[in-house]
């Protein structure tokens, strides 16, 4: 065999050293997951690619797709939606039941008011059951008697009253053609007219109007005998109701909620002692002013001012306009301008002056929230409704200021966080905090 030349070896070994650096980077090529050129792997066209091949880019998921802002709004509107579902749902419970919850709410309010007497009486050491009662029926029959007065001096002076009114429609007419206001007799004639063809035309409404009267009354009477119950139960076993409550609620929001109970309950008693106050003082300095100007029925209505300075705003401005319209056609435009000025002086004392030194800020709510909650009140339960609705807000408003200062006490901010959260001066019960500001180098 003949001897193999060297040029032969030296290519035998260039081969074998090419064949190891493919298979190195055969090795390198499928540890990285890249392709290798087909040359290197001897693959033919049509053949499947081989497992080595890289994957194609997965797609987002798609919360992840959505922007920020919009992620929050519509997690935001549906939390809304379920609330709005709820205080509807709430609404109609009430309003299918609102006799039964306007009685205990008076009820409550009732209670308040009279449960110094009864505490007073049990440290003298009178019985509860027999403070109890002795109380309730000393309260009920005071307010009996004021709408029992209220009725009779109406129905006592109805003749007079008339007659006294037939006089002043005639001294505002003879005032009117005098006055410089350009009024003719005919125009007045035309609105006596339009007066009596109205009433005419709505005689059946009248007459509907009256019969729904009826039903008002019978409903009246069954809320008084609710609430004069309830009263009774509250008032001699009020604890022991607030204790079985308490057990109702989950146990972890029963410290908070034992502890936001004493606090809307001082609220409720001040609101109620102090409105009494503010109200008899309105009811005595408006009837005086109205009997030293001889207006017909001063005392009736001093009590119905006094009654009706428990709507907060609204109260006000109808009785002191009933007093000015009966002094009006009672006893002339000038003792109508004077009756006017004397409410309204009360009315500005009284809010300037009674209300921030007796009710004080433990039941201070905004007039805008107060005559929003009279309105509201009204449309959902009537005059009842505008009775409560302010004393219902100013508790809401206690108890969520205690819960939000008690999570705060009970949660505290997390510990290591970002530095806006860090540097929050009252971080409060959630994000509504405002970060302390960064000091500024002076130049």
């Amino acid at each position: 065999m003949p001897k193999k030349p060297e040029w032969f070896g030296r290519a035998s070994a260039r081969i074998t050293h090419m064949g190891q650096k493919l298979d190195e980077r055969r090795s390198a090529a499928e540890e990285r997951d890249e392709p290798v050129p087909p040359a290197a792997t001897g693959g033919l066209a049509g053949e499947p690619p081989p497992p080595y091949r890289p994957l194609p880019r997965p797609r987002p998921e798609p919360a992840t797709a959505v922007p920020w802002g919009v992620r929050v709004a519509a997690e935001a509107g549906w939390r809304l939606l379920v609330l709005a579902a709820t205080v509807w749902v709430l609404m109609k419970v009430i309003s299918a039941v609102r006799l039964v919850v306007l009685a205990f709410v008076v009820a409550l309010l009732i209670t308040a008011l009279l449960q110094p007497l009864v505490a007073r009486l049990t440290r003298h050491g009178v019985p509860r059951g027999l403070a109890t009662a002795l109380t309730t029926l000393f309260g009920f029959l005071v307010m009996g008697l004021m709408g029992w007065f209220v009725v009779w001096q109406i129905m006592d002076n109805v003749d007079q009253l008339s007659s006294q009114v037939q006089d002043g429609i005639e001294d505002l007419r003879r005032w009117l053609l005098d006055s410089p206001f350009h009024v003719t007799e005919k125009q007045i004639n035309d609105i006596a007219k339009n007066l009596r063809e109205a009433i005419g035309t709505n005689t059946d409404q009248l007459t509907s109007a009256g019969i729904e009267g009826v039903t008002i009354i019978v409903e009246m009477f069954t809320g008084l005998l609710l609430a004069f119950f309830s009263t009774i139960f509250l008032l001699y076993d009020g604890q022991r109701i607030w204790g079985w409550f308490l057990k109702l609620v989950p146990a972890a929001a029963r410290e908070g909620v034992a502890g936001a109970g004493p606090r809307a309950w001082n609220t409720l008693t001040s609101y109620v002692r102090g409105t009494v106050i503010v109200a008899l003082i309105d009811a005595v300095f408006i009837g005086i002013g109205i009997y030293v100007l001889e207006v017909p029925m001063a005392v009736p209505l001093a009590v119905i001012i006094f009654l009706a300075a428990f709507v907060p705003l609204v109260g006000a401005v109808v009785s002191g306009a009933l007093a000015v319209l009966v002094a009006l056609v009672t006893q002339g435009v000038w003792a109508a301008i004077i009756v006017l000025g004397v409410v309204l002086l009360v009315q500005q004392i009284e809010g300037h002056v009674l209300q921030p030194f007796i009710l004080g800020r433990a039941v201070r709510v905004h007039p805008l929230a107060v005559v929003l909650s009279v309105a509201a009140g009204g449309m959902i339960a009537g005059i009842g409704g505008a009775v409560v609705a302010v004393p219902l807000v100013a508790v809401l408003n206690t108890v969520v200021g205690y819960l939000r200062r008690y999570s705060a006490r009970v949660d505290p901010p997390l510990q290591g966080g970002p530095p806006e959260i860090e540097k929050v001066k009252d971080p409060g019960p959630g994000p509504g905090a405002v970060p302390e500001p960064e000091p500024r180098p002076v130049d």
